[in-house]
């Protein structure tokens, strides 16, 4: 008789089913790796950060056919479709409730795409889903990135530049503007000797008026000609249209030379105000890398002074185009027609500056050929605009005149002197003894040259520059009656400028040391030549007005105006800066035409060495007061003055 068992077999069967099953639509994708009770939602969310980050593997994907796909197909081809775009994936959002009709859910996503030059594309596309209950698969097509785009197209960008705007001056009208400019080039496959090239070609740059700055150096040019390929054009510089046909007929006819013509914005001459205007230039590497959604490689950027500063506004937001575009015969490109986005481009916006023209080249014609870091700065008297900002070819880019943190040396005596005259402890025919030295506490003091003049009025004391008068006097200051002198001339105030300045610091309650090196302009007294420009202005106007530089965009609220100097001591002090030019230590200035000079010269000693010294002169003639700097320049009357006095002679033609 026959044993009875179990029907165990049966139920081992239906769990090899169950498996069979799973692993089934494990392979065909249709678990998308996320959490039980997951629905379409959950899985479209996973596919929008997953396009975001990279990683599409936790997402399944079947074609319009129901063909499978996989995550990195995907992932290739929304690279593909986006294109240009590609580099910045959009933002992603999932936007509204998920429809199902049956096993097809659809979801709205919206993709905003940042485009450069700030411009932000939006809009929502449908994304679809196949599937029931927990387990759901994108369905992908092209239309998921857009819906004009089709397989084998891509999106592409078209810029428009906005064109920049100008810096103008205080007439209004532009400062930095095209102008022409011929670029110099050299054919490599045309030349046979090369250093006998870059000799010629040497000799005729250095015959440039003014001097290029900095010079162009063809040294290596032998060694870039060897190392190009034979059809390639070599660039060695680019110079001003002017400065090109003062030597034309020395290089035109060189082996392999080019002369190709462009347009650069370019201020009026090389140097003028060019550190304080900073310069327009192609969007450089660094540009590129720190702002790719900014700049493009062609743009123009402004770097440094106020092109640097206002560059955003000058140069407006270019216009982007996006459109279709698919592959054409030999692997060019050919626009499909379709126009899916377009930004037109906004204009720059010009800035506004108080530059006179005729006064910032007087001041750049006064420091040409300087070869040592200088600086010249000239403010309206009557109001207080800058009128021009000039430095030297030594200053390398650097807005000296503005910026400079070194003593002023005797041309503080201005300040000195008015604190001395406001507290009665001087008037101009005050007897104050001149020795050759001073000793205050320890300290020796003494005179340029080592010159004495004895027993003298104050009045000659301060027009032949006695150290040693002022280290006297310097007690009668009090603490701080030096920085409260300053104070009222607008040294050491928040001046809100536009542009970067440093408007001093004042020594103040130092031991008797360092109040007499104060009184001289020494010690840790430190001045910018336009601090010292618009202290100049204050005592020729009898307050203090901040120095202005820009119109539009205004910097904002001014610095409050001082208070009335007192008239007798700006009356007295007037009198003794005249006294500097008629007979003192400026008197190269007294036959400038024009009204009178008055001034004060300055030599700043600038380490422990009495032999290193700045060079100052600060003054007016006219409405205008200005300040000049020479780094290192040793005696202001070999130095300053003389440049002062290119200045002066400048404005007067």
């Amino acid at each position: 008789m026959p044993l009875s068992y179990p029907v165990r077999p049966r139920r081992k069967s239906r769990r090899r089913l169950l498996a069979a099953l799973v692993a089934a639509l494990l392979a065909g994708g249709a678990v998308t790796g996320c959490s039980d009770g997951d629905g379409p939602e959950r899985v479209v969310d996973a596919f929008l950060s997953g396009w975001r980050s990279g990683d599409l593997q936790p997402v399944g994907f079947i074609e319009p056919t129901g063909a499978r796909l996989s995550a990195a197909e995907v992932t290739k081809r929304i690279k593909a479709l986006s294109g240009d775009l590609a580099a910045a994936p959009p933002d992603l959002e999932r936007t509204g409730d998920i429809k199902v009709a049956r096993d097809i859910a659809t979801a709205r996503v919206r993709l905003t795409w940042a485009l450069p030059g700030g411009a932000r594309w939006a809009y929502e596309n449908p994304v679809r889903l196949k599937g029931g209950g927990d387990q759901w698969q994108v369905i992908w097509e092209p239309a998921v990135v857009h819906e004009k785009l089709t397989d084998g197209d891509h999106l592409a960008l078209r810029r428009e530049s906005a064109g920049r705007a100008a810096v103008l001056d205080a007439a209004g009208e532009p400062i930095v503007a095209p102008r022409p400019v011929v670029r110099v080039q050299v054919a490599a496959g045309e030349v046979t000797d090369a250093p006998g090239l870059a000799r010629k070609l040497d000799a005729a740059f250095k015959a440039i008026r003014p001097a290029l700055d900095p010079p162009v150096d063809v040294s290596d040019l032998p060694k870039r000609l060897k190392e190009a390929d034979r059809d390639a054009l070599v660039e060695v510089v680019t110079l001003r249209d002017e400065a090109y046909r003062q030597i034309k007929p020395r290089i035109y006819d060189l082996p392999g030379t080019r002369f190709p013509t462009d347009t650069l914005m370019l201020a009026p001459t090389r140097e003028f105000a060019r550190a304080l205007l900073g310069s327009v230039d192609p969007a450089q590497a660094d540009d590129l890398e720190a702002h790719p959604d900014r700049y493009a490689r062609g743009d123009l950027v402004g770097h440094g002074g106020l092109q640097g500063r206002y560059d955003e506004r000058l140069r407006g937001t270019p216009g982007v185009t996006v459109i279709t575009e698919r592959p054409a015969a030999e692997g060019a490109t050919e626009p499909t027609g379709t126009e899916v986005f377009r930004s037109p481009s906004k204009p720059g916006q010009p800035v506004k500056t108080t530059l006179d023209v005729a006064t910032q080249n007087a001041a750049d014609t006064a420091l040409r050929g300087q070869k040592r870091r200088s600086a010249l700065v000239a403010v309206r008297i009557s109001d207080g605009t800058v009128l021009a900002a000039a430095n030297g070819p030594g200053a390398a880019g650097e807005n000296l005149a503005f910026t400079a943190q070194v003593p002023p040396g005797s041309t503080f005596k201005m300040v000195s002197a008015l604190g001395l005259l406001d507290r009665g402890a001087v008037t101009p025919q005050t007897t104050v003894d001149c020795p050759k030295t001073a000793e205050v506490d320890g300290r020796i003091f003494k005179n340029s040259d080592n010159f004495a003049l004895g027993k003298v009025p104050f009045a000659t004391d301060f027009a032949k520059s006695c150290n040693t008068a002022f280290t006297s006097l310097a007690p009668q200051l009090g603490a701080d009656g030096l920085a409260q002198a300053g104070r009222t001339l607008g040294l050491e105030a928040d001046w809100n400028l536009g542009a970067d300045v440093f408007t001093g610091k004042i020594s103040a309650n130092g031991g008797p040391t360092e109040q007499a090196a104060a009184a001289i302009g020494q010690g840790t007294t430190v001045v910018s030549p336009l601090a010292m420009a618009g202290a100049t202005a204050a005592v020729a106007r009898g307050n203090f007005q901040q120095p202005q530089l820009l119109v539009d965009p205004a910097p904002g609220k001014l610095a409050p105006a001082g208070p009335p100097l007192k008239p007798e001591s700006v009356a007295a002090l007037k009198t003794m800066m005249r006294g500097v030019v008629t007979g003192g230590t400026a008197a190269a200035l007294a036959d400038v035409p024009g009204e009178p000079v008055h001034g004060k010269t300055g030599t700043a000693e600038y380490d422990d060495n009495p032999a290193h010294t700045h060079a100052w002169f600060v003054g007016w003639q006219g409405d205008v007061a200005f300040a000049v700097f020479v780094e290192q320049g040793g005696s202001s009357t070999t130095s300053a003055v003389p440049i002062a006095e290119r200045f002066l002679r400048g404005l007067a033609r």
